[in-house]
């Protein structure tokens, strides 16, 4: 019989990393020092917070302070063309220097909205890969019905390695960015039943391929459908996953956080210990 006096030690709480989630949004500003707790004491150690203009970066440099768990992207969000001014590459070149970035991003394309200038984002978009590549830093892609596009631009520039945040894609889409050495960020939307595509790619896919993110405030996963999405959330996504997969919470966890550190170049004293 178990002695009361000694109870079953708890499982120890898995490292998570977040590899995309907006920790700068205006949504966080009333309490962004609790949920940034409400993370960590849900086991999500490491995050990191890309940039979306060049308005963004200073904040994102501030928030991202060495030690904190937070790590730093810089990039131009093609979604905000109107935001960003003829000299934000010039501005950007300089925060790759200088602003200690692990990754540049979010940058792609988008043509989903109604009215996109789609040869302003392709210039953009081009720039800022060739920038990474110079700077040998990895890309955080977003690709929303310009997926194939935004494939193709990646294997033509060369050179490169990301990751594709929200994957939404086919299975051939995915094995596309598989061959290139791309990622692919898997956040709340895996959380719904109706998502059976993603679900059969995400349960079958090269597990060094796999990255965890919750894209906060956005994307909440259907636990907390129609809520502001927290990263402490990621938990729900890291069991979802880990079911499909039919594997253990923790081997999971393991893995994804070694993938995001290995792609950002994050090294294991940079986890806060708590």
């Amino acid at each position: 019989m178990r002695n009361p006096d000694n109870p079953i030690p708890k499982a120890p709480m898995p490292t998570l990393a977040d590899s995309h989630v907006h920790l700068d949004d205006a949504r966080f500003d009333a309490d962004r020092d609790a949920v940034i707790e409400r993370a960590r004491a849900a086991g999500v150690k490491l995050q990191v917070i890309p940039g979306t203009d060049a308005a963004s970066w200073p904040h994102i440099h501030h928030l991202c302070m060495p030690g904190s768990g937070l790590f730093p992207a810089y990039g131009m969000h093609p979604m905000f063309m109107h935001r960003h001014q003829p000299d934000d590459l010039a501005s950007l070149k300089d925060w790759l220097k200088t602003g200690r970035p692990v990754a540049l991003g979010e940058i792609g394309l988008d043509f989903y909205q109604a009215g996109h200038d789609a040869p302003a984002q392709r210039d953009v978009f081009r720039q800022q890969l060739f920038l990474a590549r110079d700077f040998d830093l990895p890309v955080i892609l977003h690709a929303r019905a310009a997926l194939d596009e935004v494939t193709s631009t990646l294997r033509r520039t060369g050179g490169l390695r990301g990751v594709v945040h929200s994957f939404s894609g086919s299975q051939e889409q995915a094995e596309q960015l598989w061959k290139i050495g791309f990622c692919l960020g898997i956040g709340g939307p895996v959380t719904y039943e109706r998502a059976q595509r993603l679900r059969r790619i995400v349960a079958n896919m090269p597990i060094e391929y796999l990255l965890l993110e919750s894209d906060a405030p956005d994307q909440p996963g259907a636990a907390h459908r129609g809520e502001r999405n927290e990263p402490s959330y990621l938990a729900d996504t890291l069991r979802c996953v880990a079911e499909l997969r039919g594997v253990d919470p923790q081997e999971l966890a393991d893995a994804t956080t070694a993938n995001l550190m290995r792609l950002f170049g994050i090294s294991p004293e940079n986890i806060p210990a708590s």
